[in-house]
């Protein structure tokens, strides 16, 4: 049976986005001994797996949590993240715990001492620092979780995770030719962050046209009665259309897309772009309702209407017109000063001693 998702709550909408440097990354750089596991970083990421990142100094620790973090643009990162984190942190309990599993979260660590207490976290990626040297870094390898020793841990991803996807050998080619050919670290992050990019709006543009078709026709709404609702999201629905429109019209990468969409659906981030265009979706068939009040005949409508009708007419349209300006729905301020003149009109036709209840109202 095909499953549906659908959020209505409104109060369990991501938190306002907040810009965690305005400082630009020099990406490259951040990625240098990690570039032939760019692919796998990136699925953690979109996934929203709890990941470790173990470095020598504060600030390696934190360039790489806020390298990691921005390589999912356009699509949003959802998650925690810390980008230093201590033992004198208030969720240091939380996240040393092993009694329930590490929240989604990643979290950028100096202290030896977190090499044993955060070992039973699925991902942890040990670098060392970042040099810009003339040639393609030594690259860190991937390790079972099991050889992450206390002491002489050396740099390395411990994971037993298995990409979805395979790599692509194009994109480390390129970066290798500009490391021997001295492109400045600039271009090289350039290539690297068009490359995410990309990679990004492939997965999420399938996603995109779904949710889109699941918007009711414009014909279907109607001045007099409430929108009608969003169709609900299904999973199977939307996995039936990407035989003919999914990732692989814009990206090359073969692999198991199925699957990687699959575990993308019990994300936090896919959690948080549903809730965004499911709230965006909402504020546009409010709007397109408030434009189908405006080009009705309200004169016409009210001949034949009680003043109990009419009266419960006033009060919802004075209700959108609040919800309109307090949420900012896309409508022109002509749409809504109409709306205010319609009012007027209505409330005008009744008798005085209801107008002024209304007018106190």
């Amino acid at each position: 049976m095909a499953r549906s998702y659908c959020a209505t709550d409104v109060n369990l909408l991501p938190a306002p986005l907040v810009l965690p440097s305005i400082h630009e990354l020099d990406l490259f750089r951040c990625f240098q001994p990690v570039l032939i596991h760019i692919q796998m970083l990136w699925e953690l990421m979109l996934l929203g797996e709890p990941i470790v990142v173990m470095a020598p100094s504060p600030t390696v620790s934190s360039e790489m949590v806020l390298a990691l973090t921005s390589c999912l643009a356009p699509l949003r990162y959802c998650c925690d993240y810390r980008p230093y984190f201590t033992i004198h942190d208030s969720e240091f309990k939380e996240y040393t715990t092993r009694t329930q599993a590490p929240p989604n979260i990643v979290v950028g660590v100096t202290n030896p001492f977190f090499i044993k207490t955060l070992q039973h976290w699925p991902h942890i990626l040990r670098v060392g620092e970042l040099k810009m040297s003339g040639d393609l870094p030594k690259q860190v390898k991937v390790k079972k979780l099991a050889k992450l020793k206390t002491l002489d841990t050396k740099p390395g991803i411990y994971t037993s995770y298995k990409t979805s996807l395979h790599k692509d050998k194009t994109l480390i080619k390129r970066l290798l030719k500009g490391i021997q050919r001295k492109r400045p670290s600039e271009v090289q992050s350039a290539l690297l962050r068009r490359h995410l990019l990309e990679l990004t709006q492939s997965f999420i543009i399938p996603l995109e046209h779904y949710i889109a078709s699941l918007m009711p026709l414009q014909r279907a709404i109607t001045p007099w009665k409430n929108p009608p609702q969003i169709r609900p999201f299904c999973q199977e629905d939307f996995m039936k259309t990407l035989e003919h429109a999914g990732p692989q019209l814009t990206c090359v990468l073969k692999g198991d897309w199925l699957g990687l969409y699959r575990r993308f659906f019990k994300s936090p981030n896919f959690d948080g772009w549903y809730r965004q265009r499911h709230r965006e979706m909402t504020q546009k068939l409010e709007a397109l309702h408030l434009e189908a009040i405006c080009e009705a005949n309200i004169v016409a409508w009210m001949k034949d209407k009680s003043e109990v009708e009419i009266v419960d007419l006033v009060l919802k349209l004075r209700e959108k017109l609040v919800r309109a300006r307090c949420q900012h729905l896309p409508v022109k301020e002509e749409t809504l000063q109409r709306v205010s003149l319609y009012i007027e009109t209505i409330i005008g036709s009744l008798p005085e001693d209801l107008q002024a209840v209304l007018h106190h109202h």
